[in-house]
């Protein structure tokens, strides 16, 4: 029987565990993809440990996952444009810590023939999440974008498609992230104490816009570095929303993101760097080095 990554209790990635469950089976509009690839995100250990119980509320055992790449395996009733066969990749409707997994087919969009599967399996929630908050905060050519934790997941999207669109981006990160964010068009800077002082030292008049990926309190000089709170989001800081900031709680299933997303690979534009990929066996160790936050590139389960 194929293999899933479930639990049943909340806890950390020890309450993990490889079950044996039956293939699901696609309903109207879904397919079934084998999976090749799931990436994996901070959300997810937030999840297992029960931090996101009132937004996402679960039935146990329960399963992990919404970033997929996968073949196409069995197709469901009203599918147009999918056959069995078709390498595709976007987001999945059933947990994609698995052998299998469904998906709706207008979730999904192919996967260039040249794109690893590593690569493939990581795009969609940051890469969404990053396409859609940009459009929130109206980025546009010759604007400069300040972006808290820019050597993160979703950071290291959102800079790339903002330099990619024609703005300026200025990215908080460690010392160790700053050589690796110029050569992604990001001017870095180190976050800390004096984190104003060092912005304005290289953007005298403030900056357009901030997108916080970070958390680490940086909402009252991020407000006072855009002129007000109207273009700062936070994807992280929700204790902040009543300071008028913009708060974004999901990622993006417009596939239009991915479209570009991969339009912009294809061109030499946007790298995706993989930190480091596990078998389905090893989710729990993929888990733990996500919820460490000290990494640079994305995670991926390889599967089948």
């Amino acid at each position: 029987m194929p293999q899933a990554v479930q639990f049943s209790e909340y806890g950390t990635s020890e309450v993990l565990k490889i079950a044996e469950v039956e293939p699901p089976i696609p309903g109207a509009g879904q397919v079934r993809l084998a999976v090749r690839a799931a990436g994996v995100n901070p959300i997810e250990w937030k999840i297992l440990q029960g931090l996101m119980r009132e937004l996402i509320p679960l039935e146990f055992p329960a399963g992990l996952g919404s970033d997929v790449a996968g073949v196409v395996e069995q197709i469901g009733p009203g599918v147009d444009g999918l056959a069995v066969g078709d390498e595709v990749l976007g987001t999945s409707s059933t947990p994609s810590y698995a052998q299998f997994a469904l998906a709706e087919s207008a979730s999904l969009v192919r996967k260039p023939t040249a794109l690893p599967w590593a690569v493939a399996g990581s795009l969609a929630a940051a890469g969404g999440t990053a396409w859609t908050v940009l459009d929130r905060l109206g980025i546009s050519a010759g604007e400069t974008l300040l972006i808290h934790a820019a050597a993160g997941g979703v950071g290291t999207f959102a800079a790339q498609i903002a330099v990619a669109r024609g703005a300026r981006v200025i990215g908080t990160a460690s010392e160790g992230n700053h050589a690796y964010l110029r050569t992604i068009g990001v001017e870095p800077v180190a976050y800390g104490d004096g984190l104003a002082d060092r912005v304005r030292s290289i953007a005298p008049h403030g900056v357009d816009a901030v997108l916080d990926a970070s958390g680490r309190g940086e909402i009252p000089l991020s407000i006072e570095l855009a002129g007000g709170p109207e273009r700062v989001l936070t994807l992280v800081a929700f204790d902040a929303a009543d300071t008028g900031i913009q708060v974004h709680l999901g990622g993006s299933n417009d596939v239009k993101a991915l479209d570009e997303i991969l339009e912009l690979i294809e061109q030499g534009k946007l790298q995706v760097p993989i930190f480091r990929t596990y078998p389905l066996s090893e989710a729990a160790a993929a888990i733990e080095a996500s919820r460490t936050g000290h990494v640079r590139g994305k995670i991926v389960l390889e599967v089948n």
